[in-house]
């Protein structure tokens, strides 16, 4: 039976510090390595062609001299030899050989060994003979070039050190490799201060939402400052938790609100429910009475209910705005609270179209007539709504509406001192505000001429006209 699997416990990652830090110093340290090796193989090219250079022009000097005249070994012996006026200038040796391939006396430079190749060029007739090649010796490696004399009179050997070269391009890999070393720890100093330069306030971000996350605080300060992308971020950041806050107080303002305005209904209703054990005993008109309290006191506690969610609720993002023609959405909420309210209700519209949730403007406009028909229960004239554009007006002959409150009627659950003693819950003009300000627009409230109020919305998407 096999035992549960272990699985391998994950490293954590690196920060972003040490990440930018590490991420700029191999950048760099890559670049060095590559302008390092670059430089040094143009440099060994250099040096060693330039060796090899001289070694060819001091061959081709002897061979072109071998062949213009007769020369013996000893011609490239002591001071006033050719060895000197061939080699001078040039960076190699030279020693003489006999016709048995022995080292001349006073032309010996190097301790060099002869091999047969030497003895054959030795004793050639031809003058001028050339070979070259390298060779080790005691350690190290010679290049060597023989030249025949000719006549079987022996050679002339052409020698360079090839170890000083090396041993200078070992010490340009060494210093090479040492500025790579230097660039590199440079390099990730520097990326540790860039790094730092450019984290600093993502880790204060990164603090104050670490903070925001652990206290439910929303007044945490935020770094904002710069114009750069961390300066975006910090701004956005802090208009996130501006809104939570202003979110979270309309939730409190709208958790208390509701308490005090269901407890008005509950209170009633819970009064009325502790007769019904006594209802036998009661005339039936008292019986009558009490029913129609009880159903309207549960339709208008459905109502209040019903008006807390939608507000609460904010389905915004369950709807989306579609081109809709308003006047359709304003005949048909019409049609409905007629059928409701039974008034008469006259439409006035135009043929704007407009991009908006139709369901939503048919709840702002049905909250209108609604509360046009309640404020004018006698119905002393039509309700009239008038649509010009994206602007919907809502006109009844009720009456109207005191100075004090045309700035408050828009607030949620405010009753005008009117309004106290009629059914509702204040928040029906709330949710008109709501609507017209989610669609870019505003809600606004008069009193009309000659009695009554207008009240209404605008949108601030429109769309066009059919015929436009």
């Amino acid at each position: 039976m096999t035992g549960p699997v272990r699985r391998r416990p994950r490293l954590p990652r690196p920060g972003l510090h040490a990440t930018l830090s590490l991420a700029f110093a191999a950048i760099a340290a890559l670049v060095a390595v590559l302008i390092g090796a670059l430089g040094y193989h143009a440099a060994a090219r250099l040096i060693r062609d330039d060796e090899t250079a001289d070694f060819t022009a001091a061959v081709d000097s002897v061979h072109r001299q071998v062949e213009l005249e007769t020369l013996y070994p000893g011609d490239f012996a002591g001071p006033n030899g050719l060895s000197d006026d061939l080699l001078r200038p040039i960076r190699v040796t030279s020693q003489a050989l006999d016709p048995d391939a022995r080292v001349l006396p006073g032309t010996a430079r190097l301790d060099l060994a002869t091999t047969p190749a030497d003895r054959e060029l030795a004793r050639a007739e031809e003058p001028g003979r050339t070979a070259t090649g390298l060779r080790r010796q005691h350690g190290g490696t010679l290049r060597v070039g023989v030249v025949s004399l000719g006549g079987r009179r022996g050679a002339v050997q052409i020698i360079q050190q090839v170890g000083p070269t090396e041993e200078l391009l070992a010490a340009l890999r060494l210093r090479t490799a040492a500025l790579v070393a230097i660039v590199g720890v440079v390099a990730g100093g520097a990326g540790w201060l860039l790094a730092r330069w450019i984290s600093r306030r993502l880790v204060r971000l990164t603090a104050a939402a670490e903070l925001v996350a652990a206290s439910g605080r929303l007044d945490v300060p935020v770094p904002a400052a710069g114009t750069d992308e961390v300066g975006r971020l910090g701004r956005a950041f802090d208009r996130m938790l501006v809104r939570l806050a202003t979110a979270k107080e309309n939730q409190r303002r709208l958790v208390q609100d509701a308490g005090h305005e269901l407890r008005t209904p509950l209170t009633s209703l819970r009064t009325n429910l502790a007769v019904l054990p006594a209802m036998d005993r009661l005339p039936p008109a008292e019986r009558a009475a009490l029913m129609a309290d009880l159903a309207d006191e549960a339709r208008e506690l459905t109502q209040l209910v019903e008006e807390l969610v939608a507000l609460a609720a904010d389905r915004r993002a369950d709807e989306r705005p579609t081109e809709v023609v308003l006047a359709e959405v304003v005949r048909g909420a019409a049609a409905q609270v007629r059928r409701r309210s039974d008034r008469e209700i006259l439409v006035d519209a135009d043929d704007t179209v407009v991009t908006a949730r139709p369901d939503a403007l048919a709840r702002a406009v049905g909250n209108l007539l609604d509360n046009a028909a309640k404020f004018d229960p006698a119905g002393a004239g039509p309700i009239e709504v008038v649509v010009r554009g994206p602007r919907v007006e809502v006109r009844d002959r009720g009456p109207g509406i005191d100075v004090a409150d045309l700035d408050r009627v828009f607030d949620r659950f405010y009753r005008a001192t009117a309004a106290r003693s009629l059914p509702g819950s204040g928040l029906g003009l709330a949710i008109v505000h709501e609507v017209a300000r989610s669609h870019g627009g505003t809600a606004f409230a008069a009193n009309r001429e000659g009695g009554g109020a207008v009240i209404g919305f605008t949108l601030g998407l429109t769309g066009r006209t059919p015929g436009g």
